[in-house]
């Protein structure tokens, strides 16, 4: 290889995967989507390895599957975070402000949201279709409890803190944005708290496990695909949290919280589908 050649390709021959079909600023090609998607097969491969664990004839150990599934969701976890952060954080602020970039970066969560609504779709469509025989298919534990009116109240008004937030950094009022943010964050923990309170009420008190039936398979199911979402939401609103203290967000420079707030509004609007179908719908004959 010649001298230009070496200089053309800027790594002494050793061309990067994908780099020229990148978009500007974004680098070489990662592997975090691939982190990620192994942290998301995982979880599928623990909640297969816990269904084995059951009966008589158990293959694995009953804590293999739960093992598993844990180790996967913080993989993905990572993944995602890992993902976001080469991606969108550190080139954002490296190339600066460029409208094309943000219209980007904007479509490419509308896209990744029609990719969540596909997943989720599939998974309701399990539902209906159970929901089309025999009702109810097992005996049901109360579902509308007031922990899920509580935790859907939580999550409804956590979309109109972080609008509110989202309204008061466009005004350049920093310190309504930071506050509404924060009140945003601390109401999704508080929903997967409840959401955790939930199982434990279920499991541990009244023996409602995914075991149980078809239709406790399509809860929790549906129910923890969810619980996932809203925990990487609140991993994405963290994010923009601490940028946001640091003094990262301005007027003319908000994207990345756009783009986290179409995320956020995105599981709250499948929250109360869920709500609607999964939990009145499953009382009502």
């Amino acid at each position: 290889m010649s001298l230009e050649e070496h200089d053309d390709h800027g790594h002494g021959g050793h061309h990067l995967p994908a780099v020229e079909d990148w978009p500007r600023g974004f680098g070489e090609a990662s592997w975090w989507p691939f982190v990620t998607a192994l942290g998301g097969a995982g979880i599928y491969i623990g909640a297969a390895l816990y269904i084995m664990a059951q009966g008589e004839s158990a293959i694995v150990g009953p804590m293999v599957g739960p093992g598993v599934a844990v180790g996967s969701i913080g993989l993905f976890l990572v993944g995602i975070y890992g993902w976001l952060y080469h991606a969108f954080v550190v080139h954002f602020w490296d190339r600066g402000i460029d409208h094309h970039s943000e219209t980007k970066l904007r479509w490419g969560m509308i896209a990744f949201l029609g990719s969540e609504l596909a997943t989720f779709g599939a998974v309701f469509t399990y539902y209906f279709f159970i929901r089309a025989g025999t009702w109810p298919p097992q005996e049901l534990p109360h579902l509308t409890s007031s922990l899920v009116i509580a935790n859907t109240a939580l999550l409804v008004a956590s979309s109109f803190t972080l609008h509110w937030a989202h309204v008061a950094i466009r005004n350049e009022n920093r310190r309504n944005f930071i506050l509404g943010l924060a009140v945003t964050l601390l109401l999704g923990i508080v929903f997967i708290g409840g959401q955790v309170l939930e199982y434990y009420e279920f499991i541990v008190r009244e023996g409602f496990t995914i075991t149980s039936g078809i239709y406790s398979s399509a809860f929790f199911g549906l129910t923890g695909l969810h619980g996932l979402h809203v925990s990487l939401g609140a991993v994405i609103l963290g994010i923009v949290f601490v940028r946001a203290l640091f003094g990262q967000y301005s007027a003319d420079r908000h994207v990345s919280v756009s783009t986290a707030s179409m995320y956020w509004h995105f599981v709250d609007v499948v929250w109360i589908f869920l709500v609607v179908v999964l939990y009145v719908g499953a009382e009502v004959a």
